[in-house]
């Protein structure tokens, strides 16, 4: 009987060459396992619901009637699905073979890793990791963010995703709920994908660019470093003016 993943992603299809991008992810991650031994449930989370009712190749695409948060459309996402292993991805991915079914096998072999992160060379060679060498244990600077392999039951652990980062830090503020709860994150390099870049961040205008990663870092200074929340509520009312200003 074959294993079952769900595949959790997101999508701005507001061109052609997006939607392209996210079909070329879907197929990659199709073709990169055996169906008889690993099955994938693909969900995309899909932002611009001028398409609706379009449904992605080979996935369940859903419309989500609210604004876009990264970790709210990854909870939508979990809220749909039930398979033991969950990944959290951007839709601008190549997977290469056997991709999970590494990852997996790593799982299987230490009970505790219940987060793992596969190898990619746009990131991880440049930061001098070997390929095909034992696990890695850590999180910020192992943990790749656009792709996030979990067993379902970490959720039992650190909570639902804090919908109140909406973009930026989202990667950052899992690693710190695994380093709060103890829970193990290693990097698996013999699991390869490959990250083509930020092909929807790219397109978005300045304001919209500054929403989604300027104003989360003044929310995880508050959470995470200990900022006080007089602060946090004084540097957010300038940070919003400071928008109104530049209208």
């Amino acid at each position: 009987m074959p294993v079952f993943v769900d595949i959790i992603m997101l999508s701005l299809g507001k061109s052609q060459a997006l939607m392209d991008v996210t079909n070329q992810t879907i197929q990659s991650l199709l073709s990169s396992e055996d169906p008889a031994a690993i099955q994938f449930n693909i969900l995309v989370i899909e932002s611009n619901r001028d398409l609706k009712p379009y449904q992605y190749p080979g996935s369940t695409t859903l419309y989500p009637n609210t604004d876009f948060g990264y970790h709210k459309f990854m909870n939508i996402g979990l809220a749909r699905t039930g398979s033991e292993y969950v990944c959290l991805c951007n839709n601008d991915l190549i997977f290469h073979k056997n991709w999970a079914s590494e990852l997996i096998k790593a799982m299987e072999q230490d009970t505790e890793l219940l987060s793992a992160s596969p190898y990619d060379e746009n990131f991880h060679m440049v930061e001098g990791f070997p390929k095909y060498a034992e696990p890695f244990e850590g999180y910020m600077g192992v943990l790749s963010g656009w792709c996030i392999f979990v067993k379902r039951r970490i959720f039992d652990i650190i909570g639902q995703l804090d919908e109140r980062l909406v973009f930026w830090y989202c990667d950052a503020d899992f690693c710190q709920s695994l380093i709060k709860h103890g829970v193990k994150n290693c990097l698996i390099s013999s699991s390869f994908i490959t990250h083509l870049g930020s092909s929807s961040l790219k397109t978005l205008n300045t304001r919209e660019n500054e929403w989604l990663t300027r104003r989360p870092r003044l929310y995880y200074e508050y959470k995470w470093q200990h900022r006080s929340r007089l602060k946090y509520m004084r540097d957010l009312f300038a940070y919003k003016l400071h928008a109104i200003l530049k209208k």
